[in-house]
């Protein structure tokens, strides 16, 4: 027969349940079925003498292939009772149950066929050792060709499902408008696809020139740290990728390496705690990442517009605080310090880093403020300070009508940051919440800068000084709720000063 064989299977042998309470039926269906193969595997038999085992055996073991069960052990319907628990209880529609029983008037075949979701009835006067081989023969072809079809079921039903979360991880992290935001919303989501706990997205520096650890830039990492897990093995199988092209996974570590042929730029993907990826899965995330790395153009094309701009804006920044005899550092603290209250405050990230660069163009008004008033270094008379207060009006005035986030902010800012929070400032002696709050943001910041700093007309506070004068204005001249932010992160703004000092 083509299913005999002597050669030692492969794959792991079918699982076989021989259910009775004879011994003796354990013995002889073990001894027959010895040298049985089908696809190259073996048998190996589980053994049960009562229902009760039987039971007990199917629960534990979640691959058994085969049944043999006897009708009449502790009760007469017990491999009955054994064959209703297994398909309604256990839910297990897959194992093959061919009944044998030695008293076939206790369980009629017709009965049984009708009433119990069994494959085969067989009297055990009739089982010989060719009927017992095309039996299970028949019984094991069919539970193969089942879980065939059940693995296909499961496989579609995994890529639909894994369709369904690229496409919602998809429209989430579209909506990022920035590299970090993307980024990790972009690893959180491949985790989430993929299940995992560890992971890093990296990109290749400009310059290709160099190598090792200075040759990649992470963008976004969940789980392990930088150091620990940018290891001499993992910087090997990255520059394997680099340099081969591909995808590839080492060990429990996957690199999977998606350029974009439009840009020429390559990101990596590293997956840890990853045995292997499914052709499924591998899949999935070839789609998700294809869409993404035109996504992540975008992005890198917007952030490079935004960047280009926040520079342009500090540099003019630069020019008006230069000409009023102001340290261009000024400027520089002026936008950290705003962006520590705007983060303190709770703000979107998306809304700080506007205010962030915006900041710096708060006095560009200044530059149609004539010399003569500008560089005074004594106490300015009622026509220079009515000169004076036009610089806001003029800011917005240069600034007003762009559409661009960060110019529309700093037109804001520029028009109100002398307004005082008790209605007594200028130009339009707004009140409270009526003031902007990114130019109550503004205006805390830079009064604290101005304090701390020298001037033409006044040296530096000591900051217990400061503090004291900004809890004295707060509520008067100043937003109370960024005055007591600033107080909370004074340490924070201190540090500023030293990265940035006159």
């Amino acid at each position: 027969m083509s299913f005999l064989s002597t050669a030692s299977p492969k794959l792991p042998p079918w699982k076989v349940l021989l259910v009775d309470d004879e011994p003796d039926i354990h013995d002889i269906t073990k001894l027959t079925l010895t040298r049985f193969r089908l696809d190259g595997r073996a048998l190996t038999f589980l053994h049960a003498y009562s229902g009760a085992e039987a039971k007990e055996v199917l629960a534990r073991e979640k691959d058994i292939a085969l049944v043999f069960l006897d009708v009449v052990m502790e009760r007469e319907d017990s491999g009955l009772e054994v064959a209703r628990w297994m398909r309604e209880d256990l839910d297990n529609r897959f194992t093959r149950i061919v009944l044998r029983t030695g008293q076939p008037g206790q369980a009629p075949e017709e009965r049984v066929i009708v009433n119990y979701d069994i494959n085969d009835y067989k009297e055990k006067t009739e089982l010989d050792r060719t009927k017992l081989f095309t039996t299970t023969f028949a019984a094991l072809r069919a539970y193969r060709d089942i879980m065939k079809v059940e693995e296909a079921r499961q496989q579609q039903m995994h890529y639909r499902e894994g369709l369904e979360r690229v496409i919602a991880a998809s429209a989430h992290i579209f909506q990022q408008r920035n590299l970090k935001d993307f980024a990790n919303g972009l690893l959180q989501q491949v985790v989430a696809l993929l299940r995992l706990e560890t992971s890093m997205l990296l990109r290749l520096r400009a310059a290709t020139a160099i190598s090792g650890q200075d040759a990649y830039e992470v963008l976004a990492q969940i789980g392990e740290d930088e150091e620990s897990l940018l290891t001499p093995a993992l910087l090997a199988q990255l520059d394997d990728a680099k340099s081969n092209r591909i995808s590839r996974i080492e060990g429990d570590t996957y690199v999977g390496y998606f350029p974009n042929d439009n840009s020429g730029k390559v990101s990596l993907l590293v997956l840890k705690g990853v045995e292997e990826i499914s052709e499924v899965d591998a899949k999935l995330l070839e789609i998700f990442c294809g869409g993404v790395a035109i996504a992540f153009d975008n992005i890198l094309l917007n952030q490079e517009i935004t960047d280009t701009q926040a520079e342009l804006i500090l540099r003019l920044g630069d020019v008006v605080e230069s000409r009023s005899n102001e340290a261009g550092n000024h400027v520089r603290r002026m936008a950290e310090v705003c962006h520590i209250l705007a983060k303190a405050a709770g703000l979107p990230d998306d809304e700080t880093a506007v205010l962030r660069h915006a900041a710096p163009m708060h006095d560009i008004g200044k530059i149609a403020t004539p010399d003569s008033v500008l560089l005074k270094p004594g106490k300015l008379d009622p026509a220079e300070w009515e000169i004076m207060k036009q610089h806001p009006a003029v800011g917005l005035s240069i600034l007003d009508g762009s559409q661009r986030p960060i110019l529309k902010a700093a037109a804001v800012i520029a028009h109100q940051h002398h307004e005082k929070y008790d209605g007594s400032g200028y130009p339009q002696g707004l009140k409270g919440q009526d003031i902007h709050l990114y130019a109550r943001i503004v205006a805390v910041a830079d009064v604290f800068d101005a304090l701390m700093h020298k001037r033409c007309y006044k040296d530096a506070w000591p900051v217990e000084q400061v503090t004291a004068h900004l809890r004295e204005v707060a509520g008067h001249h100043l937003d109370p709720q960024f005055v007591e932010l600033l107080i909370q992160n004074i340490d924070a703004a201190l540090e500023i000063n030293e990265r940035f000092p006159d």
